[in-house]
């Protein structure tokens, strides 16, 4: 672990960290994009990981927009796939609409993990979706200047959240744009029928379908 896999990502993280400092000031919309896709790409993994340790050392040295970037951003992939499991719950399994509960909160509490199941579930079009909804919400938060002074929280700190309207703006926006493209992905791939639907809610499987048994 510490030979194979812990240095070569310390030295990746490095190298992504130096690579995320050059990009403030000017390019400052770019890096808000950036950070969204990093946030939302393996949603407590390395990446994620950087780019919240880099919103950190940002607040550390004064700088606050760059840790409201990375919180909205982190908190678009729970809220999209909630959202997006009341306006088409038919193109999800019980146990991730059961799951679209949960990620209500998570999502409003900069947990970004709640979203995991549904990646894990479906990656290919899950990832891209949230990782779009992310970059969006990023790049609008450094577009408007947001700032927070507060390192994690999410929804509930927006007292100490500089612009808090433009904040839970680039918000909601980034979590439209996920949710209509995860709609829209898993629209034109396999998805669960309302009689699928009907039948597991009643208890009884459809005609000609297998059932788990005891």
């Amino acid at each position: 672990m510490v030979v194979v896999i812990g240095k070569p990502i310390a030295v990746l993280q490095t190298g992504l960290t130096n690579w995320l400092n050059g990009l403030s000031g000017s390019n400052a919309i770019l890096l808000g994009l950036l950070l969204g896709l990093m946030m939302c790409f393996d949603m407590g993994g390395p990446l994620n990981k950087v780019a919240y340790t880099f919103g950190l050392a940002s607040l550390a040295s004064g700088n606050v927009q760059v840790m409201a970037a990375v919180m909205a951003a982190g908190m678009v992939p729970p809220l999209a796939m909630a959202l997006a499991t009341v306006l088409r719950k038919h193109l999800f399994s019980d146990a991730e609409r059961k799951a679209g509960e949960t990620a209500w909160l998570l999502g409003a509490s900069f947990v970004t993990e709640g979203a995991i199941p549904f990646a894990a579930a479906d990656p290919i079009r899950v990832i891209p979706s949230l990782m779009a909804g992310g970059a969006v919400t990023g790049a609008l938060s450094m577009a408007f200047g947001c700032g927070s002074r507060a390192p994690h929280g999410g929804i509930w700190v927006i007292g100490l959240v500089e612009k808090p309207l433009l904040w839970f703006l680039a918000i909601v926006a980034g979590v439209a744009v996920g949710t209509a493209l995860v709609i829209t992905l898993k629209s034109l791939g396999n998805r669960v029928s309302d009689e699928e639907i009907e039948a597991e809610t009643e208890g009884h499987a459809l005609p000609g379908r297998r059932t788990a048994t005891a």
